[in-house]
């Protein structure tokens, strides 16, 4: 019998209150930098990733709805994003308020409530309203605000979010998407604080960003930055702001099934690009990818890298077989993935890190525990270890015992 020790999750999400960015703004940018707005509405109605809503006056019959509001960004919350402590039949994409919320989706106290219900030891948490690579302020027109919002988010993670927490809730920056040397400043900035961890976008030339592949070396400044002060490169799913779908008409559960897809495009991406010759001890992450696909993508990788080498376009930039550089400077994760650890082997019993995805409407808690010595019954002890804590702790450097 295997013993789930104290669970590292490298993905979370927090709801941020609403005043992040009110408390910490010069006065003259906070009317149209982001804050909080109720309305009420008489319906909505969401098709294809985009939202329709039908307004309703404070007397009207309607329910409400919290908005975040930024520059010319209306954006509501919604169920998907805080569904912890829903059923699952409950879990639709409507809209919510900050008190219709669990209490620990947005609060310190009682999102360490909920993580010791849930057998977790630390949490590495992405944000919600700047989306998960701060691509919302790098949308916005005035670069001064959107400037100070990215900086105010940090201050705020780490100052707030995790202060206090002995660790236990991790700092994850985001950055000025727009200006890798402004980034690259404020890697250093955070990691004198004490972070170690940054977001960033799985496929960057979906946000209108130059690719990684860029022959100027667009990113250089950030990739420096991030190895010089052993800050993980992190990329969640949809951090394109581009979810796989097969057609305009398809369910969302098409996309939902296919979400792995932007993953193994951006590992594919990284393999080939010759980024880790550049910088060796660079670390990156996929987040929420799961792991069953890995395998196969480093197998193929290897085999055009060795069969195409004469028209490939990557035989003088990439030194190695691709799959050595996932071995030494990538990490993957999931949450409830057993094809992936069948083949453990493959992915790579020290690439491999867990989460709980909390609150979402996939998260595992509060049974994450359960679900785990489930899904990890024909592991040893020691890979066990590793992937529900050792590797999180070597990847992100906490301070806890392996």
């Amino acid at each position: 019998m295997i013993e789930i020790p104290k669970i590292i999750s490298v993905d979370d999400h927090v709801i941020e209150p609403g005043n992040v960015w009110q408390d910490r703004l010069p006065e003259k940018f906070k009317a149209i930098g982001p804050r909080i707005v109720r309305k009420k509405l008489k319906g909505m109605n969401y098709q294809g990733g985009n939202f329709s809503f039908e307004y309703a006056g404070d007397n009207d019959e309607g329910f409400w709805c919290d908005w975040w509001y930024c520059e010319d960004l209306r954006y509501p919350m919604t169920r998907l994003s805080a569904a912890a402590g829903y059923d699952r039949d409950e879990v639709t994409v409507s809209p919510i308020t900050m008190q219709d919320m669990r209490p620990g989706c947005w609060n310190q106290k009682d999102r360490l409530a909920d993580m010791d219900v849930n057998h977790v030891e630390a949490s590495l948490c992405f944000p919600s309203f700047p989306r998960f690579c701060g691509q919302a302020f790098y949308e916005r027109k005035d670069r001064e605000l959107g400037d100070l919002c990215v900086k105010a988010y940090n201050d705020w993670m780490l100052d707030e979010w995790c202060a206090g927490t002995g660790g236990r809730l991790i700092p994850l920056i985001i950055i000025q998407l727009w200006d890798p040397v402004a980034a690259a400043a404020e890697i250093h900035r955070n990691a004198a604080k004490g972070c170690r961890a940054v977001t960033f976008s799985e496929i960057p030339p979906f946000l209108g960003l130059p690719s990684i592949h860029d022959k100027d070396r667009f990113w250089d400044p950030f990739l420096q930055a991030c190895q010089d002060t052993g800050t993980v490169i992190n990329m969640h799913i949809g951090s394109s702001s581009k979810m796989p779908s097969t057609s305009g008409d398809a369910p969302a559960a098409v996309s939902s099934t296919l979400t792995y897809m932007n993953a193994a495009m951006s590992l594919t991406d990284w393999l080939m690009s010759g980024v880790f010759e550049r910088f060796p001890n660079l670390k990156i992450a996929y987040s929420e990818g799961q792991i069953g696909w890995i395998p196969y993508v480093l197998e193929r990788a290897d085999k055009v890298w060795e069969d195409n080498r004469a028209w490939g376009g990557v035989a003088d930039i990439v030194k190695r077989p691709p799959s050595e550089y996932y071995y030494s400077n990538i990490y993957g994760c999931f949450f409830d993935d057993p094809h992936g650890l069948k083949n453990i082997e493959a992915v790579g019993e020290d690439n491999i890190t867990f989460e709980t995805d909390y609150p979402h409407s996939d998260s595992t808690w509060p049974h994450t525990k359960k679900i785990a010595e489930e899904i990890m019954s024909g592991l040893t002890q020691e890979q066990v270890n590793k992937i529900v804590r050792g590797n999180a702790i070597k990847m992100l450097q906490l301070d806890f015992k392996p």
